[in-house]
């Protein structure tokens, strides 16, 4: 979705804007050795030729790197799940061509290497509201690995620079080739032709949502979802919305409100009216529920208050129980950490009616307990610390607590 180029480099770990906003119509480039042709679905494929051979030697070696990354999430019933859903979008056969990859970082991104490393952000988990959202977004990477795209953009730039000149366009030194006025016309035609790479992803995604039987129009909704919540952070911190930021000659994604429309619309062309599709919230809700103490955990260090306070509201809007116990206690920590005036009160607060709801985390309770003591309320800060570190004796803070909690060794 974003981040083709990152991916072409190291396996998708940069991480590039979320939607930045088209300029003029992209120019197609067809370079004469641009292979069109989408990758054979058995697992095994191999590169062709000596140019495509050094690419994959570039991944593998990404991938050996990324495997001994502390970032990697490695619970095995979450890559199951995940993986679970990535082979009903695109059936098993053509699943077993790809290795999926979960990385722990609060943003909403997704990649695809050329390679068939797959990698996918626990912030997009986190936003995620049921499993056809999570298929829309597999299913558009994995059209790019189908289709090739990251070859394709490849062997377009070799054609135009040697691979030292194609290197110095990475993000990371994206600052540096960007001052030079040789190089404007190259970056910019290779971007344009990442605009068009994107929009065939997305039809692919709605072309493997609906063959699965997922409810097409939940990739459109994602993009509603992505630009309301960045309107709540811009409103938070009184500054202009970037959803539909201009992107100018590096503007690699389609506008995101254009993009929503298109596939609102490709959805309603694809779907059977007489055919009932899935959405598989209560499974995703299940799925991930285990990690929702962490999720919110690297969510509220983005310190994004609006963006969270907005994001918890509308889960708790779509879900038939509202605000259940695991998004109050989410509420409870984001109260927290911002820490202004009658904030903890208002923290504790939340954290009770978790609680009470007999469904929240046993963090519920930690929160409540710090919470109650920053608000100056000592005994029964002291007794919600008790009963986390009754149901959690193991906690890696177990020792700071039971010390702020007022036992003794």
């Amino acid at each position: 979705m974003k981040g083709l180029l990152a991916s072409v480099a190291i396996a998708g770990l940069a991480i590039q804007p979320l939607a930045a906003q088209d300029a003029d119509e992209p120019e197609i480039i067809e370079a004469e050795d641009v292979d069109d042709t989408p990758l054979p679905s058995a697992h095994g494929y191999e590169p062709q030729d000596d140019l495509e051979k050094g690419l994959w030697y570039e991944m593998d070696e990404a991938e050996k790197r990324l495997k001994e990354s502390r970032f990697l999430i490695e619970d095995p019933e979450l890559n199951a799940y995940v993986r679970s859903v990535l082979c009903k979008t695109v059936g098993e056969e053509r699943c077993q061509a790809t290795r999926l990859y979960l990385v722990r970082t609060p943003q909403f991104n997704a990649s695809m290497a050329p390679n068939g490393a797959m990698l996918v952000y626990s912030g997009l988990l986190l936003r995620m509201r049921d499993e056809a959202q999570l298929a829309a977004v597999l299913g558009h990477e994995f059209t790019h690995f189908e289709k090739q795209h990251s070859l394709r953009i490849f062997r377009s730039i070799r054609t135009k620079t040697d691979i030292m000149s194609w290197l110095s366009i990475l993000p990371v030194r994206l600052p540096y080739a960007a001052a030079m006025a040789s190089q404007y016309a190259l970056i910019g035609s290779v971007y344009s032709f990442n605009r068009e790479m994107e929009r065939e992803a997305d039809a692919g995604s709605i072309d493997e949502l609906v063959s699965a039987g997922y409810d097409p129009r939940a990739a459109s909704a994602i993009w509603s979802q992505l630009g309301a919540e960045m309107d709540a952070t811009a409103k938070e911190r009184r500054h202009r919305s970037d959803k539909n930021r201009n992107g100018g000659l590096f503007a690699t994604h389609p506008r995101s409100t254009d993009r929503m429309g298109k596939l609102a619309i490709m959805a309603r062309e694809a779907m059977d009216e007489d055919k009932e599709y899935d959405r598989g919230a209560t499974e995703y809700r299940a799925a991930i529920g285990d990690w929702w103490p962490k999720l919110i955990d690297d969510q509220i260090a983005l310190k994004d208050f609006g963006g969270t306070e907005y994001l918890l509201a509308t889960l708790a809007g779509d879900d038939p129980l509202g605000w259940t116990g695991d998004l109050l206690y989410a509420r409870g920590e984001l109260y927290r950490a911002r820490a202004e005036e009658g904030d903890f009160a208002q923290a504790a607060d939340f954290y009770r009616q978790a609680i009470a709801t007999g469904t929240a985390p046993a963090e519920s309770w930690r929160g409540l307990g710090i919470s109650l003591l920053r608000d100056g309320f000592k005994a029964e800060g002291q007794a919600a610390l008790r009963s986390y570190l009754d149901l959690r004796p193991d906690a890696p803070d177990a020792a700071l607590l039971a010390s702020m909690a007022g036992e003794t060794a």
